[in-house]
């Protein structure tokens, strides 16, 4: 059996141990990656920290964007190949990893564009001097990624770290390391200097702490569960560093009576199956206007009936969760809804050669959710869609804002007027009107309020986030 090591300073690195990956799809094992600790972080940070001394740092923005923008070349000459892995480390459907590749290209593709674009200012001020501003890179930032969309995750905050001129020491999720390995050695293969981007694999109680507790990171981009976004969040604060954080939701898809339902539907389904529910930003909570409820709840009963669920390889509708702690977690609030007499309106159907092995969990629709509800509450991170039911849109509105969350929302009407009041006032980070996750959107600034964290990624906001402002002042006379 295979095993994976870590990639620091552009060569692979063993430990002493080493985790087994297992695929969702049969609970088979597909290999192993090595366990790293603190010891194997201590090497990545200084092989980072080489890097950024040797010039990597001080490399024209042009270059270094050519660099991204061959490394996006290779992302695709890769891509099915990518894919497969993808689809086998995760369990999710052929096409979904096919898309997640193409996600992955397209940001190292926009931000080798961006690269030479983030611009300083002149500011007026006395008589005399000139002030100036100028974005320079944090140094070395510290990565870490989950394992819900693990190579378009690593694209999404590695490449701005690289654009703006830091170097990255990556922790992907222990679950699905395989694409982020791969990865590095594409972009070793498209001219990245040795140690501009450092792999570490292992768990987040082992390596996932060395990292955002080691002196030498400079900045944090997170994604994961609030709890653990608040320890990392408390690590980077014992050094005053700053972090970015994506912490989950439980978004609302807000839905009134004059919805273009077939349109509605279609894509509020596809919001909460696609990639087994988790997605941070997945709708998991539908609030119906009343007069609708009763129609749209069947019609979505209706929607759900027809899912098919499997291996990855079959790219069905949708494929296993990660992990069996994951499947017994999504499970657990399926049963809890039956226990308080909430009805389970509909549920996929997991296809029958599926293996007895795999982390299968049927989509499933539940109804007549109290909003103060735990399933209502809380980021089940799997394929349920609670069904609200309120009474107007100042209800809604309510209803849409009483969580702890606030990444993405979805607002589905004929009445502009309403949408865009709603729009304005609902708590969130990304707010969808009459569509809902605008096709990945990697030129939209992505992130959220409350519990969901703060900072931006995507589009050129994620940029301020991987950079320090400096202001210079000079005085020349009148």
């Amino acid at each position: 059996m295979m095993t994976h090591m870590h990639r620091i300073g552009g060569r692979p690195v063993a430990s002493d141990d080493v985790i087994t990956v297992v695929n969702p799809s049969d609970g088979l094992a597909l290999g192993r990656i090595a366990r790293g600790g603190a010891r194997e972080v201590d090497q990545a940070v200084h092989a980072a920290q080489s890097a950024m001394q040797d010039g990597w740092g001080d490399m024209e923005a042009v270059d270094r964007g050519r660099i991204l923008a061959r490394l996006a070349e290779l992302i695709r000459r890769d891509a099915e190949s990518l894919a497969a892995t993808e689809s086998l480390d995760v369990g999710k459907p052929m096409s979904l990893a096919r898309g997640d590749v193409a996600a992955c290209a397209r940001y190292f593709e926009y931000y080798a564009g961006a690269a030479d674009k983030l611009h300083g200012e002149t500011i007026p001020y006395r008589s005399g001097h000139t002030v100036l501003t100028v974005y320079e890179p944090h140094g070395v930032v510290g990565v870490i990624v989950p394992w819900n969309y693990p190579l378009q995750m690593t694209g999404r905050a590695v490449a701005p770290a690289l654009a703006m001129g830091n170097a990255v020491v990556l922790k992907p999720a222990e679950d699905t390391s395989l694409t982020a390995l791969a990865l590095a050695d594409l972009a070793r293969e498209a001219g990245l200097p040795d140690g501009a981007l450092n792999v570490v694999t292992g768990y987040g109680t082992e390596a996932g702490d060395a990292l955002i507790h080691h002196s030498g990171i400079m900045h944090i981009s997170f994604t994961g569960s609030p709890e653990v976004g608040r320890l990392v969040q408390q690590a980077a604060s014992e050094r005053t560093i700053p972090v970015t954080l994506e912490l989950g939701g439980k978004s609302p898809q807000i839905v009134f009576d004059d919805a273009d339902m077939e349109l509605a539907g279609n894509t509020i389904l596809k919001a909460i199956v696609q990639n087994a529910g988790q997605t941070c930003s997945a709708g998991s909570r539908m609030i119906v206007e009343d007069a609708a409820y009763d129609r749209v709840v069947s019609d979505m009963a209706r929607r759900f009936a027809a899912v098919r669920v499997g291996p990855g390889d079959q790219d069905l509708d949708s494929g296993p969760v990660v992990n069996a702690r994951q499947m017994e977690r999504v499970k657990g609030y399926i049963d809890l809804a039956r226990r308080d007499g909430l009805p389970v309106l509909a549920q996929g159907q997991i296809v029958a050669n599926a293996s007895d092995g795999g982390y299968f969990v049927p989509p499933t629709l539940i109804g007549e959710v109290p909003p103060d509800h735990p399933l209502a509450q809380q980021e089940i991170f799997g394929p349920v869609l609670v069904a609200i039911r309120a009474m107007d849109e100042a209800d809604a509105l309510r209803i849409a804002n009483a969580t702890d969350y606030g990444l993405a929302a979805g607002i589905w009407t004929s009445d502009l007027g309403r949408a865009l009041r709603i729009a304005r006032s609902i708590d969130s980070g990304q707010v969808f009107i009459n569509n809902y996750g605008a096709g990945g959107g990697i030129e939209l600034p992505f992130g959220g309020v409350k519990a969901s964290g703060f900072g931006r990624e995507k589009g050129f906001a994620a940029l301020y986030g991987f950079a320090t402002l400096k202001t210079i002042t000079i005085q020349h006379g009148a």
